[in-house]
């Protein structure tokens, strides 16, 4: 009997399910196992984590369910290591320590938040890079009395719908932002008036040029000395991608990213190929891809295709990398859709308003729709094996991301 290819995908956001699902559509073949590995047994749009940090409720989607039929086989477990010379990866799960071989290896783990080494930040400051956070979070802006003050460090896009769709949720609270630039200085001129008039209507107060270098439990410090009011501090200045793949010998960046080709595939490990946020990809202008679903979606399309083509001894396909827009949400009511170059430059057209925030909206459905519905109408093969009970979702150490979904 010929021995299966084995392909193992690790992590289960954005990238990493929309790639395991579109392998097994383009892979329906005996001679092929596709395992996916994550800690959680369900999906986690962190695009909404600010929503769902708010007080709202997100809709449940198990991984059981999205895969019926597929034949990826589902591992519920935490990934703790990469031998990518043997070609094994480590997980624990709650019946202990496993080694799995691989032929094929997709790396999707993501990233987390980003302390930047601030002084106090992980102690005292809250984070939305996952559920975890978003849930802690939570739980403390519901023990808040009105008047008291929540700031948000951050003027990047997490920041922004952070920031608006607290005031929205919690008028009685005193929300604010502080940035190191100016707010929305990114945008094109009728972005940034659009957004000020939002901020403003909301009453959220903006602290522009200013660089925070330490937190407490009730205040910040900025470097000109200045001290700014907070009961809760909501850290949005960046994302660090997972430290495991630094620890390996797979050729990284400096900021820990897989360095990869055209086709995902890692320059060091050709069994190997990176996606989503953990990926350096060169996009257009030979600039590497942000962080972000934008950006994760097609990574996961090409790698998934390539992977394909090569066991399939096909022509290699080409999916286009490149950005057509910015899309943010301000609130449930509000948004701004700022239309950009294929480089991410911000042109002069925007939408703005509630058209803005419904098709802001759309987007954000149609990506759990991709993820939902992974194989996209495949027949289907088998029903999904599950091994493993689900890990204990816990919070990572201090300072080091959890593997967790593309942000927004």
């Amino acid at each position: 009997m010929q021995q299966q290819h084995r392909i193992i995908v690790l992590g289960a956001g954005y990238s990493g399910a929309i790639a395991a699902g579109r392998l097994a559509k383009r892979l329906r073949r005996e001679d092929v196992s596709i395992t996916l590995v994550n800690a959680e047994s369900d999906f986690v749009e962190r695009v909404r984590m600010h929503q769902l940090a708010a007080g709202q409720e997100l809709a449940s989607r198990p991984f059981g369910k999205m895969f019926a039929g597929t034949g990826v086989v589902l591992k519920y477990a935490k990934v703790t290591a990469v031998d990518a010379d043997r070609k094994h990866v480590t997980v624990v799960d709650t019946s202990g320590t496993e080694e799995l071989a691989y032929d094929t290896l997709v790396y999707a783990l993501g990233s987390g938040w980003n302390s930047q080494g601030v002084p106090g930040t992980d102690e005292h400051a809250h984070e939305i890079s996952g559920r975890p956070g978003a849930l802690r979070l939570r739980e403390r802006l519901a023990g808040l009395n009105a008047g008291q003050h929540v700031l948000v460090i951050g003027g990047g896009l997490t920041g922004l719908e952070a920031a608006t769709e607290f005031a929205e949720a919690r008028p009685d609270l005193d929300i604010a932002l502080a940035s190191r630039g100016g707010l929305g200085d990114t945008l094109s001129p009728k972005g940034r008036e659009h957004l000020r008039k939002v901020f403003g209507k909301l009453g959220i107060t903006v602290h522009e040029h200013t660089a925070v270098t330490e937190v407490t439990a009730d205040h910040v410090t900025t470097a000109d000395g200045t001290s700014i009011p907070a009961s809760v501090t909501v850290w949005t200045a960046g994302f660090a991608v997972h430290p495991i793949a630094a620890s390996t010998t797979l050729e990284v960046s400096d900021t820990g990213r897989i360095v990869v080709d055209a086709t995902m595939r890692s320059h060091s490990h050709p069994d190997v190929y990176a996606i989503g946020d953990a990926a350096l990809v060169a996009g257009p202008g030979d600039k590497p891809l942000r962080m972000s679903c934008a950006s994760g979606v097609p990574t996961a399309w090409q790698a998934a295709d390539a992977i394909a083509a090569r066991l399939s001894g096909t022509k290699l396909p080409k999916t286009p990398l490149r950005y057509f827009n910015q899309c943010i949400s301000l609130g449930r009511r509000e948004g701004l859709i700022q239309y950009v170059t294929a480089d991410d430059r911000a042109v002069r057209a925007a939408l703005t308003g509630k058209l803005a925030a419904a098709y802001k909206e759309l987007v954000c459905k149609g990506a759990a729709w991709g993820v939902a519905h992974p194989t996209l109408g495949a027949p289907a093969r088998r029903r999904p094996v599950v091994r493993r009970a689900p890990v204990p979702v816990t919070a990572p150490a201090a300072g080091a991301p959890a593997p967790v979904a593309e942000r927004s």
